[in-house]
C-alpha cells in the first residue's frame, strides 16, 4: 500500500535556482549591469538637466523680449510700473544664468571635460536652480495683481503682453524647479569622503 502524503523521490540533478547566485543575479550592485544602469541613469539626469534648464533659457528669454517690447504708449508702458521693471530684471537675470548653465552643460557634454569641480558644480547648480525660480516665481506673483487690476477696467494688448510676460515668467520658474529637484539629487549622491 502507497501512503499519499510521502514526498515524490528527489531528482539527482539540482535545479538553476538552487545554484549559488551570482552578485548580480541578486541585485546588490556588483556587477557589470548595474554599472551601465548607473552610468545610463546619470546620462539621462545629465539630458534632462540639460533640458530642462534650455526650456528655462526659452520661457525666460520670452519673458524677457514680451515685456520689454510691452511698450504702447500713455499710460501702457511696462517701465511706468515697477512690477513690471521688477519682472523683466529677473527675467533678464533668469536668462543670463540660464544661458550659462546650458553653455557650461553643452560643453561638458560635447567635451566630457568638467568647467568645476564635480562637487564644486554640483552644489553651484543646486542653489543657483533654487535661487533663480524663487526670483522668477517672487516676480511673476508680483505683476499678477497690478495686471489683474488693470484687466478689471480695460482688457487690451497691454494687459495681454503683461499676462504672456507673466506666464512665460512661470514657466520658466518650473523648469528651474524642476532642475533643482535633478541638482538636489545629483548633490545628495556626492560623496564626501
Amino acid at each position: 500500500m502507497s501512503n499519499t502524503e510521502d514526498p515524490p523521490p528527489k531528482e539527482d540533478v539540482e535545479s538553476p535556482a538552487t545554484e549559488n547566485p551570482t552578485p548580480v543575479e541578486t541585485g546588490t550592485g556588483f556587477g557589470g549591469a548595474s554599472i551601465t544602469r548607473r552610468w545610463r541613469r546619470e546620462d539621462l539626469l545629465k539630458r534632462g538637466s540639460l533640458a530642462l534648464r534650455g526650456l528655462a533659457l526659452l520661457f525666460s528669454l520670452l519673458a524677457f523680449i514680451i515685456m520689454a517690447s510691452n511698450k504702447h504708449g500713455d499710460w501702457k508702458n511696462f517701465d511706468k510700473y515697477e512690477e513690471y521693471r521688477y519682472l523683466l530684471a529677473i527675467a533678464i537675470l533668469s536668462t543670463l544664468y540660464s544661458g550659462a548653465q546650458v553653455l557650461r552643460q553643452v560643453h561638458e557634454l560635447s567635451t566630457g571635460k568638467q568647467l568645476l569641480e564635480k562637487r564644486t558644480s554640483a552644489m553651484v547648480d543646486f542653489f543657483g536652480d533654487q535661487f533663480v525660480a524663487y526670483l522668477l516665481v517672487s516676480s511673476a506673483s508680483s505683476a499678477v495683481p497690478l495686471t489683474n487690476r488693470m484687466r478689471e477696467g480695460t482688457d487690451n494688448i497691454f494687459t495681454d503682453s503683461s499676462a504672456a510676460a507673466i506666464s512665460m515668467g512661470f514657466f520658466a520658474f518650473i523648469s528651474l524647479a524642476l532642475s533643482a529637484l535633478i541638482s538636489g539629487y545629483k548633490l545628495s549622491t556626492q560623496s564626501y569622503i
